[in-house]
């Protein structure tokens, strides 16, 4: 049965993982939101300060999964697959990437890196030695089926278990909610309706 194990949710202001408020946002510190979770929690993962923001938040919101649910690191580095999705692509790295030109009268390769979506797949996956299937897609809206519905192909092949995500970070606006799933008894039914209930549940603390 395929069920929701673990899941995290960041907005402008809070940081809740599988419901319960882990921290709010200090508007008073210099700090950027991220960079205020980040030290928080006490991470210590240097590239991190090198990343664009939609890398960010993915990366935070998937180590604070590992910290909740970490019987995920006894997967296989192939049976874990990445299925992600937003709005926006990478839109607010490329507004940067363009100001560049205008700024600098150079383009910035650092900020030129992180031009797809995808790339943050590839920090999960470097982070974590994840080497399974991954998928990034550009959507409307948060779309439960798309992730109902491409999760059971990847499950019922060679994944045991799946990192979701929605990650929609813009210049005005946090929208992030991982979870994972996974083929065992215990857990969330893994429904289209319970991803829309947990979606507002985490939203509204």
């Amino acid at each position: 049965m395929s069920v929701i194990t673990a899941y995290c949710r960041l907005t402008e202001d809070v940081c809740a993982v599988n419901g319960e408020v882990k921290l709010r946002r200090n508007v008073a510190l210099e700090d950027s939101w991220f960079k205020q979770i980040y030290r928080h929690f006490d991470f210590s993962y240097p590239k991190f300060y090198k990343m664009d923001k939609l890398s960010q938040a993915g990366f935070l919101a998937s180590e604070l999964l590992r910290k909740i649910n970490p019987g995920i690191m006894g997967y296989g580095d192939d049976e874990i697959a990445l299925l992600f999705a937003n709005r926006s692509s990478s839109a607010e790295t490329d507004q940067r990437f363009k100001d560049s030109y205008t700024s600098n009268s150079a383009p910035s390769p650092s900020t030129f890196v992180y031009t797809l979506p995808n790339i943050v797949i590839g920090e999960i996956a470097i982070r974590n030695k994840w080497y399974g299937e991954n998928m990034f897609a550009v959507l409307p809206k948060f779309a439960p089926d798309f992730y109902k519905n491409y999760a059971q192909i990847l499950t019922s092949s060679d994944s045991k278990a799946v990192l979701c995500g929605w990650l929609e970070v813009t210049a005005g606006n946090t929208d992030v909610f991982l979870f994972t799933v996974e083929e065992k008894e215990g857990g969330t039914e893994f429904s289209e309706e319970n991803l829309f209930r947990l979606l507002e549940t985490a939203a509204t603390h």
